[in-house]
């Protein structure tokens, strides 16, 4: 008998899961070719258009970030500049799939080979959309896969994961991946055990698989032994996972129920901001409809977060560098005729309930000044039109490491929200999308617990509410460090609300 095969990877969404393997790595089918260019071109059309029919099926199923993937995708495959040279090599005699797979590659290569973090984030879009429109080429569909199967391969493409039903169970183990993936973020928000960076492998591997997504394992042609004790950690994860759940009903926690949860952490508003700039009354809406549901408990939203690897069409610009660019409150400051229609939806939202309002990537005092003086602008000008409006508390995002180093410069904000995953990222140099330095990219180095510490302390001082919002928040494996370092109160997305209260509740302070 073979012996057992173990691979090490990074956990990227906790849990565990036992079943067959399943490999991702696509096989397309034999295209083929048509008489003439202009049926090649009306083949790649045809495509195109199957794919983004698919997309917008998927779009409506969907909300959030998930919606946020699929809408940058629906606008790639709208963009000429991305299908042009697709027609222009069909118009010169190649036939549609190699047109498509040409120009795609190309593409992808200069996504994956960027120095960029924005692009490099892409690459996997991009690589969906690619396939997607093969597989419309060849009439191929994707492989089904068995139920509670392990998925195993270089990556795993957005839409593959949003069509895949995980209520059976399974989950993902990539030979590359990131934690900050797109689908590393859907994958812990619907609790799907997965791990990244598994490196090389053999080839053809099959069989049953077991994954181990709370240390960053996989195991291959178990032996007994080994699938006995990976169930007594599988069980005795579930365990604590149930055990959990008797804390949604704490009073301290009241779940996405509102009753399970103490109010919203944070509240993006990207979503919002699609093909098209959304107006007063469509953001005033979905303000309005968040603050009445969460009834007297606080709702922090977060002014539009747009840039670095959340592009807005009309909206964000083009840059080398976009996560050190023109991007959260410097971009709302550089276009205030977008800024102040939403600043007057969420004046005129925080009537409806505890709304707060923070501000993204504050790196100097003037930029505060400057996002407040609007709102009170925008205040003064509704009072005088005789249209209700009510004032929120304005906080900041701590995400820029002069703000963690000198908050002192920052005493008169209403609160601080500790952004985990950016000041992580900026403070390590170690871009959260990248494999090959994911390693370094952790909340518990002692270089950002200090920094955090050092804001709780100042908020302590102070007098200055003091959270954290980011993956860290969530993480049953940082949230004592967390603690340790001053911090009280942590945003979690709902599906790690349980496992986090959990967590809280071993610490002894």
């Amino acid at each position: 008998m073979p012996e057992p095969l173990k691979l090490k990877g990074i956990p990227a969404s906790a849990g565990y899961a036992e079943g067959p393997l399943f490999n991702l790595d696509p096989v397309v089918a034999r295209y083929r070719s048509k008489a003439t260019a202009a049926d090649e071109r009306l083949a790649l059309e045809t495509a195109i258009g199957t794919a983004t029919g698919r997309l917008a099926k998927l779009i409506q199923a969907t909300e959030g970030d998930a919606a946020d993937i699929l809408e940058f995708q629906l606008a790639m495959l709208e963009d000429d500049a991305l299908t042009g040279p697709a027609y222009a090599a069909i118009a010169a005699g190649q036939p549609a799939d190699a047109a498509w797979r040409q120009a795609l590659d190309a593409e992808i290569v200069g996504y994956e080979t960027s120095d960029q973090d924005y692009f490099r984030a892409r690459a996997a879009d991009m690589r969906d959309i690619r396939d997607q429109v093969l597989r419309a080429l060849t009439a191929d569909s994707a492989a089904a896969a068995p139920t509670g199967a392990i998925f195993y391969g270089e990556d795993i493409a957005p839409t593959r994961f949003l069509e895949t039903d995980w209520s059976a169970g399974g989950g993902i183990a990539l030979k590359a991946g990131s934690t900050a993936s797109h689908v590393a973020m859907l994958a812990r928000s619907r609790g799907v055990p997965m791990i990244v960076g598994l490196g090389a492998s053999p080839a053809d591997l099959a069989g049953v698989a077991l994954l181990d997504a709370e240390h960053g394992g996989i195991v291959l042609r178990p032996t007994r032994a080994e699938v006995e004790a990976f169930r007594q950690s599988s069980s005795s994860f579930a365990a604590r996972r149930d055990r959990a759940e008797t804390f949604l009903a704490r009073p301290d926690v009241d779940g996405i129920d509102v009753s399970t949860c103490d109010g919203v952490g944070l509240m993006r508003t990207e979503f919002l901001f699609g093909k098209t700039l959304p107006d007063e009354e469509t953001q005033y809406r979905a303000y309005r409809k968040v603050l009445e549901w969460a009834e007297d408990k606080s709702v922090t939203i977060r002014t539009v977060d747009a840039g670095g690897d959340k592009p807005v069409p009309g909206f964000t610009v083009e840059e080398g560098n976009p996560f050190l660019g023109l991007r959260g409150i410097r971009l709302s400051l550089a276009r205030p005729e977008v800024f102040r229609v939403q600043i007057r939806a969420l004046l005129r939202a925080a009537l409806h309930g505890n709304l707060k309002v923070m501000f993204p990537m504050i790196a100097v005092w003037d930029e505060y000044q400057r996002a407040a003086a609007l709102f009170a602008e925008e205040q003064a000008a509704l009072a005088a039109r005789g249209v209700a409006q009510k004032m929120p508390p304005l906080g900041i995002m701590v995400e820029v490491p002069s703000v963690a180093i000198a908050p002192e410069a920052f005493a008169e904000v209403a609160f601080f929200s500790i952004g985990s995953n950016d000041l992580t990222q900026y403070v390590m140099a170690a871009a959260r999308d990248n494999a090959s330095v994911a390693h370094l990219n952790s909340v518990r180095n002692p270089a950002v617990l200090r920094l955090i510490a050092s804001v709780a302390a100042f908020g302590r001082a102070q007098k200055i509410p003091v959270s954290l919002c980011g993956d860290a928040g969530g993480d049953p494996a940082a949230i004592p460090a967390l603690i340790e370092a001053g911090l009280r109160d942590l945003s979690v997305v709902p599906a790690q609300l349980a496992m986090a209260k959990a967590a809280i509740a071993d610490v002894s302070i």
